[in-house]
């Protein structure tokens, strides 16, 4: 798993007590230091006096200090009053997510003084932040040792992963979208715009002539078709199919690694079928297991969505992009997370019965015989997020829900799963009433929070259900 580098800002303002504005950052580093999955650099005594950043000097070094270590974000510190216009200084010249906090008060002096009093600190510094324009969190005005602490700078890590990994991703575009879901519809040159992202189109029969380069002998396709044979029963395909497959795989491959592709959106239905010969289901759930996130559809803002959610686990769990679809028959609360059958292996409740064999929709478009390629399965149970991003009038918002997998013993098609939610009727209301998209991303474990940071950081509405 990856680790974020965060710049810790220890503030303090003379004539505040810097015993105790010490005493506070010691406190803060000791904790700071237990979280996981975060490299902690902060200026030292030997940097600054007390390693307290106080003055215009101290913002400077400690501005070329996180610049020369590559902080992802910033974490400010008030550890007495607090300097406010060091603390803007550094956050404005690093350009990267902030996250602010406040120390609680000690004891009283013997002469009744405050020794602290951070949160008028704190007050000087979020309104600073606000008024030159910069995002920035509020974790609250605790004391380091609360979990409140650890948890608010672990899901801030991650937030700020999100956005350096979101900022600048580069799409890949597959084919064109089909013609009648206008639902897939993307803003490039928004994207542009607002994230610096770049959507780099590839053709469907440039894909197929790269894919048919790849000799049926050559290793890296046989290794590749006893790879799917391992994972999973691919008796229902032959030997032709499972090489068209390892083919596309290969071929899609070398479009993440030589464009440098953060995700991609692929036209998966029909001129796949009919001027390929297979379904492309299981290939897009090979990628995706890979890290190489794949979308269907040429869906790139549910790509998008699928990268918020890897990135903010820190590439340690992989997504599965799905439809919202029927709610259950008979128990309340609970609706179908399901697609043609797309799911990375690895999300399987049962791996030996993970099976490939034709789609079961467009097998009644194109044929069975060119529509072998589908993964299926029930997806493990336990604890999911699910989200989807989308664009109305220049406008951003990401829908963000939880739910639970619970398992079945239904045998339906595709990859599915049926998910216990809190309120499935003002979750539906929502999606239906706010304009989002039957595509979502779904992945194990509860990000909810560290999604809702990085929109607020991105200025991308969160639409929590």
């Amino acid at each position: 798993m990856k680790k974020v580098r965060l710049g810790f800002v220890p503030t303090h303002r003379y004539p505040f007590d810097e015993d105790w504005a010490v005493e506070m950052r010691q406190r803060c580093l000791k904790a700071l230091r237990t979280v996981d999955d975060i490299e902690v650099v902060v200026p030292s005594s030997g940097l600054i006096h007390n390693g307290l950043v106080r003055d215009d000097a101290g913002a400077q070094a400690t501005i070329d200090l996180f610049a020369q270590r590559g902080v992802q974000g910033v974490v400010i510190g008030t550890m007495t009053f607090g300097d406010e216009v060091a603390a803007i200084t550094i956050a404005e010249a690093l350009d990267v997510p902030v996250l602010v906090f406040g120390t609680k008060e000690g004891p009283f002096t013997q002469d009744g003084g405050r020794r602290s009093d951070s949160f008028c600190g704190t007050l000087s510094v979020t309104s600073g932040l606000y008024r030159h324009k910069v995002p920035y969190l509020f974790m609250g005005i605790v004391w380091p040792e609360e979990d409140v602490f650890a948890q608010s700078i672990q899901n801030f890590a991650r937030a700020c992963a999100v956005v350096q990994g979101f900022y600048g991703a580069r799409v890949g575009m597959v084919g064109l979208r089909p013609e009648r879901f206008e639902t897939c519809s993307a803003n490039e040159v928004l994207l542009m715009q607002r994230f610096h992202q770049r959507v780099i189109q590839f053709s469907l029969p440039q894909l197929f002539a790269d894919a048919r380069r790849w000799a049926e002998d050559d290793n890296h396709v046989i290794a590749t078709t006893r790879e799917m044979d391992k994972e999973a029963n691919c008796s229902a395909c032959s030997a032709v199919e499972l090489g068209r497959m390892a083919r596309l795989e290969l071929a899609m491959q070398q479009y993440f690694k030589e464009r440098q592709l953060s995700a991609m959106a692929v036209s998966c239905w029909n001129d796949v079928q009919e001027q390929y010969g297979i379904c492309a289901c299981y290939t897009l759930g090979r990628l995706t297991s890979q890290g190489m996130l794949a979308a269907c559809e040429v869906d790139v803002y549910g790509a998008l969505t699928m990268l918020v959610q890897y990135l903010a686990t820190l590439e340690a769990t992989v997504p599965h992009f799905i439809d919202w679809t029927i709610q259950h028959q008979e128990v309340p609360d609970v609706f179908l997370a399901w697609h043609c059958g797309n799911a990375p292996v690895c999300l399987a409740a049962n791996s030996k019965e993970v099976q490939v064999r034709e789609q079961a929709i467009m097998s009644r478009v194109v044929g069975p015989d060119k529509a072998k390629g589908a993964v299926e399965f029930q997806l493990k149970p336990g604890v999911v997020t699910l989200c989807r991003l989308v664009e109305y009038d220049g406008q951003f918002k990401m829908l963000i829900t939880t739910g639970d997998i619970l398992p079945s013993n239904d045998h339906l098609r595709g990859s599915w799963a049926w998910v216990k939610v809190a309120n499935l009727e003002r979750l539906y209301r929502t999606l239906a009433e706010q304009g989002f998209t039957h595509h979502a991303s779904m992945i194990h474990g509860d990000i909810a929070d560290v999604v809702e940071a990085f929109c607020k950081l991105a200025g991308i509405e969160a639409v929590r259900v």
